[in-house]
């Protein structure tokens, strides 16, 4: 028999992240929102609790977990006020590592791992660039191979945290792409983020201003050898160990915002009376909620069963996507009638659903779009012909 319930360790992981983010309200995610401030409070105190390292090896101070329970953390982390801006404060910690924790040496791991999960480093992610997009066969970053490692020249759009990053995970053509499958001849890096040669720009956007979007320009930057993951030109497929992880626990964080933005609308309509009754006695208020309460408890499976069976070892690309995909659907429907709930009110940034509805939009563009979602479960899972 199936067994859709938390187990016991996962239901401690969900309450104590909950009591955790009592600490930090409605009040700080506003002000960290307002402020575009990075939220190194926050920060701080995920990695006091040891949460930096869940999926993390146990011999260097991680939890060793995996990616449900990853899943279950960001889940409670924006369900519980802080969105967006939560779950991607260290979001980073959680996937982009992935190719370090099972490609990377014992050297490389000790020296990269160790200070992401006692919160004394940062990372950043350099893959997605302004003229390839989700297209990463077609990225144009290049590290030449010199004596003792490489110099590598390019750019990047859309690097989160960039700002406050002390090391950024990078993706770059070590082939030429007519030389080599499309798909071969890209190398993963784990390195300094070296501002001589790093050019960090922010990227003002509609929401989750705390958590810093950039582009980065670099020239020149010396990559030594011992910081390349793995082997030369299998990059590419290295990189699979982040993505689908990466649509996981997104599609947990989005529903974590859908989760709050209903719980919000719910107590508004318990409250707000006109016409001397309270709004939540009209069906015309009830029903849309319902249904978004019926969407979300739905999408929660796929995430669920996405990071089972990567946890197991089994393939779980299109269950990951779809994933994705429902709980970007979700996250949106919501925070959209929350703010439709709330009337008037709901513009006003003092109810918090602008906030979530602000960042609900982005849970359907990142880290992959719908389209190519629907494009690749097309081919993958109904047998139709690649569409792109």
């Amino acid at each position: 028999m199936l067994d859709f319930n938390l187990n016991d360790d996962q239901q401690a992981i969900q309450d104590a992240i909950i009591k955790l983010c009592s600490d930090f309200d409605d009040e700080y995610w506003s002000a960290k929102d307002e402020k575009a401030e990075f939220p190194h409070e926050f920060h701080k105190a995920m990695a006091e609790g040891g949460w930096l390292g869940i999926t993390m090896p146990e011999e260097l101070g991680g939890s060793n977990l995996g990616v449900t329970e990853a899943a279950i953390m960001q889940n409670a982390l924006a369900r519980s006020g802080g969105g967006a801006a939560a779950v991607s404060t260290i979001q980073i910690n959680l996937f982009a590592p992935q190719p370090v924790v099972k490609l990377g040496t014992a050297e490389q791991k000790k020296r990269m791992l160790e200070p992401l999960i006692d919160g004394s480093q940062k990372t950043c992610f350099g893959v997605t660039e302004p003229n390839a997009g989700l297209n990463t066969t077609r990225i144009t970053t290049f590290a030449k191979k010199v004596d003792g490692g490489y110099v590598v020249n390019g750019g990047k759009m859309w690097t989160s945290t960039a700002q406050v990053a002390d090391n950024i995970l990078l993706l770059a053509r070590t082939a030429p792409l007519d030389e080599s499958r499309p798909t071969d001849g890209m190398s993963i890096f784990f390195t300094k983020l070296d501002r001589e040669h790093i050019e960090v720009r922010r990227i003002q956007k509609l929401g989750r201003a705390a958590v810093d979007s950039n582009a980065i320009f670099i020239e020149d930057l010396f990559i030594p050898e011992e910081d390349r993951i793995g082997e030369e030109g299998k990059g590419f497929k290295y990189l699979l160990h982040s993505l689908n992880p990466e649509r996981i626990i997104v599609a947990a964080g989005a529903l974590g915002i859908a989760q709050d933005a209903l719980r919000r609308a719910s107590e508004y309509a318990n409250d707000r009376e006109v016409f001397g009754r309270k709004i939540g006695m009209n069906q015309s208020i009830q029903h849309p909620l319902a249904e978004r309460w019926c969407q979300i408890e739905a999408a929660w499976l796929m995430p669920m069963k996405a990071a089972t069976l990567y946890d197991s070892d089994q393939p779980c690309g299109s269950f990951a996507n779809a994933a994705k995909f429902l709980a970007g659907r979700a996250a949106f429907d919501t925070a959209t009638q929350a703010v439709l709930t709330h009337g008037g009110m709901g513009y006003a940034k003092e109810y918090q659903v602008e906030r979530l509805f602000r960042e609900s939009i982005l849970q359907r563009i990142a880290p992959i779009t719908e389209q190519l979602i629907l494009s690749f479960i097309a081919e993958r899972e109904l047998g139709l012909p690649k569409s792109y």
